[in-house]
C-alpha cells in the first residue's frame, strides 16, 4: 500500500511539475516576485527591519552565546559607537554582528539607534561634495568610527573628530548598498 501511495504521489508530482513547466512556456515565472522580495523581514519584538544597523552605546558590551545572562560571553565589544548589525531579536536581547561577522546576543540597553560607520579604507578622503573630484576636507584612518548622516545611492555624509564630509559607501561599513538616508 505504501509503495502504491508513493507511486501515486510521484505521478501527481510529475503532473504538477509538467503544469509548472508548461506555464513557464506560456509566460515567464521570473515576472512574479519572490516571496522574500514582497515583504521586508521585521523583528518579532520591535517590528523594526531585520537586519538593521545600530551602534554600541557605551565603552564595552558583552556578546553572549544565547539571549540571557546565564549564557557564556563569547565576545566583548570595546569601542563606544561601534556600528553593529542586528540580525535577530528575542525579548530584551538582540543578536548582533560586527563587520567581520563576530558577535552574539547583546542586551538592548547596550545598543543605540544612533547610526555610525566604520572606515574600511586606509586614509579615506572626506570630500566637500558627493563627487570624486570634490575638494578633500579631511582624511580618516581605517578602523575610525564616524557618525553617519545622510546617504545618497553611492555616497554618505559622515562626521567625526570635528570634521565632516562625503565618502563613498564602498569605503565604510554600517550602511547597506541601496540605503538612502535624509
Amino acid at each position: 500500500m505504501r509503495s502504491a501511495t508513493g507511486s501515486m504521489r510521484g505521478a501527481a508530482g510529475v503532473l504538477a511539475l509538467a503544469a509548472v513547466l508548461m506555464a513557464g512556456l506560456a509566460g515567464p515565472l521570473a515576472a512574479q516576485p519572490a516571496p522574500e522580495a514582497q515583504t521586508e523581514q521585521r523583528g518579532p519584538v520591535t517590528n523594526l527591519p531585520l537586519p538593521r544597523y545600530v551602534s554600541l552605546k557605551g565603552n564595552e558590551g558583552n556578546a553572549r552565546r544565547g539571549p540571557s545572562l546565564s549564557h557564556r560571553i563569547d565576545w566583548v565589544f570595546r569601542h563606544a559607537g561601534m556600528p553593529l548589525r542586528v540580525v535577530a531579536e528575542f525579548g530584551h536581547w538582540r543578536r548582533v554582528e560586527d563587520k567581520d561577522g563576530a558577535g552574539g546576543w547583546v542586551h538592548y540597553a547596550l545598543l543605540s539607534g544612533v547610526r555610525t560607520a566604520l572606515v574600511t579604507q586606509d586614509m579615506l578622503e572626506l570630500r566637500s561634495r558627493p563627487h570624486q573630484d570634490a575638494d578633500i576636507v579631511a582624511r580618516a584612518e581605517a578602523g575610525a568610527i564616524l557618525r553617519l548622516n545622510e546617504c545618497e545611492p553611492d555616497w554618505c555624509r559622515v562626521s567625526g573628530g570635528g570634521q565632516r564630509g562625503w565618502v563613498p559607501k564602498s569605503a565604510i561599513w554600517g550602511v547597506d548598498a541601496g540605503e538612502i538616508r535624509d
